[in-house]
């Protein structure tokens, strides 16, 4: 394979995810879809693993494995119909800057939540 075949599938990728975020925000998908979809989208985001990738073979294992299982998930309860118009509208935007600013502040915020209700917990 050579490098531009490489980005044709990347660029693809790219698409295939951004396609299932627009589906989320789209009113015609159920709630529970929705919620899914942001724990997916969300751990898929996240600087943060379940499994740590520095421990051997399992550390990738959620990276390989849990994510586009879940993404594969996503994808098929999602409605046909909404799916087909958010991978056209995919296909013509480019995800903004303030779009992942905005999924890094909020993928963070979770993760001090969470973190913060632990230790509250805890003491």
């Amino acid at each position: 394979m050579n490098i531009n075949s490489w980005k044709i599938r990347a660029k693809r990728l790219k698409r295939e995810i951004y396609a299932p975020y627009l589906a989320c925000k789209d009113p015609r998908t159920p709630w529970y879809v929705r919620v899914f979809g942001a724990l997916i989208l969300g751990y898929a985001l996240s600087p943060i693993d379940l499994i740590p990738d520095f421990i051997p073979v399992v550390g990738y294992l959620d990276d390989l494995v849990i994510v586009p299982a879940g993404i594969a998930f996503l994808i098929k309860m999602i409605p046909k119909e909404v799916l087909e118009e958010c991978r056209a509208k995919a296909k013509s935007q480019l995800l903004s800057k303030s779009l992942n600013l905005a999924a890094a502040i909020i993928i963070v915020l979770i993760w001090v939540l969470a973190i913060y209700l632990i230790i509250g917990f805890l003491w």
